[in-house]
């Protein structure tokens, strides 16, 4: 390789290293952020559930939910979050279940059952609220509810979909307890969020409407 060519290979390194840092730092940022508004409609982000029990994971999500439910900051509640293989039960049903065990009524409920990614489910809720236009705005503002690490990534698709988006993370979830964990989630974020961006980009410039559904 030419001293050009190394010279052009360690900008092209230099650009992306300084590039990645900036989405990390912008994670961290994000994740402390939190809106005090109400908005048309609580976004659930949906994670493991077992036989319809939800994990601890989902379970702060739904309970953060719920929280801001009886606060009466919205008046819908949509859950996300499809059937992994071997599941009996979608997250977001299992959702619906825990959320109706204590007191949600079934008409403030709206379920997006089928994403199996952040960029499926954050297509779907959209779908869904873009649905219910005698309820909601224009453009619906959706209270986001997922781990801290996840409000970034949420926030922009949110917004790519139509809607506007306003940051409510749990502050309970196992994930944040456990540092090592939550380093190790806020890396892979680093990664799962310019890989949504483009691959929505991608799908806009080739034509297709609907977001992929393949697990990851």
């Amino acid at each position: 390789m030419s001293r050009r060519a190394s010279r052009v290979a360690v900008r092209a390194l230099a650009i992306l290293l300084a590039g990645w840092i900036l989405v990390l730092a912008s994670i961290v940022a994000w994740s402390t952020r939190a809106s005090d508004g109400h908005a048309d409609a609580i976004v659930v982000l949906g994670a493991a559930q077992y036989s319809g029990r939800p994990s601890r994971v989902l379970s702060a999500r739904l309970d953060h939910a719920l929280e801001l439910w009886q606060r009466a900051r919205a008046s819908r509640l949509v859950l996300t979050g499809g059937q992994r293989a071997g599941d009996l039960l979608s997250e977001a049903a299992a959702g619906r279940r825990y959320v109706m065990r204590r007191g949600v009524p079934a008409q403030a409920i709206l379920l997006e059952a089928h994403g199996r990614t952040s960029l499926a489910s954050m297509h779907g809720a959209s779908v869904l609220l873009h649905t219910q236009r005698e309820l909601m705005s224009t453009r619906p503002t959706v209270l986001l509810v997922s781990d801290p690490f996840h409000m970034l990534r949420l926030d922009l698709l949110a917004r790519l979909h139509g809607l506007v988006p306003m940051p409510s993370p749990t502050r309970t979830s196992p994930i944040s307890a456990n540092l090592p964990v939550a380093i190790e989630y806020i890396l892979r974020e680093s990664f799962a969020l310019p890989a949504d961006i483009a691959l929505l980009l991608w799908l806009h410039i080739t034509g297709h409407s609907e977001s992929p559904n393949a697990d990851g």
